[in-house]
């Protein structure tokens, strides 16, 4: 386990073992075949290219390389462990994995030409701090206390907002573009059509998310159904008479990504509605990344 100086010497355990922390310097990765970085961009950017320098294969969040275990398999052709050389392979962004893992089974079998998504995103997206924040708020808001704001820009608790990131020119923010460049990535398609449109909603862990699915053939939903509960990965949750359907609760330190709402789209033929929840820390980062690793080995 490696942090930064600041964090060297802490003891963590894991599966009854205790482990040391070391400082992190460029050369920490002799004899390494696999790095997990899970540090940030700018660490990623300092200690990666040493890492694969060193000849260890880097499964890190940058944007330089997109693989989810179950949905492009193909894209880890011909990286293994002790190949010789060093590689970098990226996690995509949370809400990205959490739709492609539904969407992605139906594309495979009716080729998805256009893609509206919608997010709610939980606060453990923002990390541990906005957790805290959203927690620390709800307690003022019921003692009737002021609402002290120090993560997010606008009150948490029993609110509503557009999701934090940074709003580009073309006024999308920088997580929704994330959604549009790497479902074209994972999909090896430059040609789908993807729009979002994402919000940070008073939920703490697990994201969910509304997607609109356009097909070049026909799908209907009852096909759609049957191919999402052979897929792996996915949970169906789609209780009609029950009105039970998936709920970031359900899915809270789960693996598997629940769909449910299968429905047709009434304004037009050939689209479907899916309705999608997953854990952002398992499946949406730390699952996804020791899938990968698991493939390497």
């Amino acid at each position: 386990m490696l942090a930064s100086k600041r964090s060297a010497g802490k003891q963590m355990t894991f599966e009854d073992r205790n482990y040391t922390v070391e400082e992190l310097t460029a050369d920490s990765f002799d004899g390494v075949d696999i790095a997990l970085f899970s540090a940030g961009g700018s660490i990623s950017k300092q200690f990666g290219p040493a890492a694969v320098e060193k000849g260890a294969i880097v499964v890190d969040n940058s944007s330089a390389f997109r693989m989810i275990p179950e949905v492009n398999p193909q894209a880890m052709r011909g990286i293994k462990v002790g190949m010789g050389k060093g590689a970098l392979i990226a996690n995509p962004n949370c809400s990205t994995i959490i739709c492609l893992m539904a969407a992605t089974p139906l594309h495979q079998r009716a080729k998805v030409l256009r893609m509206v998504v919608s997010t709610y995103q939980a606060a453990s997206g923002a990390g541990a701090a906005a957790m805290e924040e959203l927690e620390l708020q709800t307690r003022e808001v019921f003692l009737h206390l002021s609402i002290l704001i120090y993560i997010l820009c606008v009150q948490y608790a029993f609110n509503l907002f557009s999701h934090n990131a940074p709003v580009l020119p073309n006024g999308y923010n920088e997580e929704e573009m994330k959604l549009v460049k790497e479902t074209r990535k994972i999909w090896s398609d430059l040609d789908v059509k993807v729009t979002a449109t994402c919000i940070r909603v008073p939920v703490m862990r697990a994201h969910a998310e509304s997607v609109n699915l356009q097909f070049e053939k026909p799908l209907d939903e009852d096909t759609a159904r049957e191919i999402l509960k052979n897929a792996p990965g996915v949970v169906v949750i789609d209780d009609r008479a029950s009105n039970h359907f998936p709920t970031p609760l359900e899915v809270s330190n789960k693996d598997d990504v629940a769909v449910g709402r299968i429905r047709q789209d009434l304004s037009q033929e050939g689209k479907l509605d899916i309705f999608v929840c997953g854990d952002q820390i398992r499946k949406g980062a730390a699952l996804n990344a020791v899938q990968i690793a698991e493939m390497l080995l």
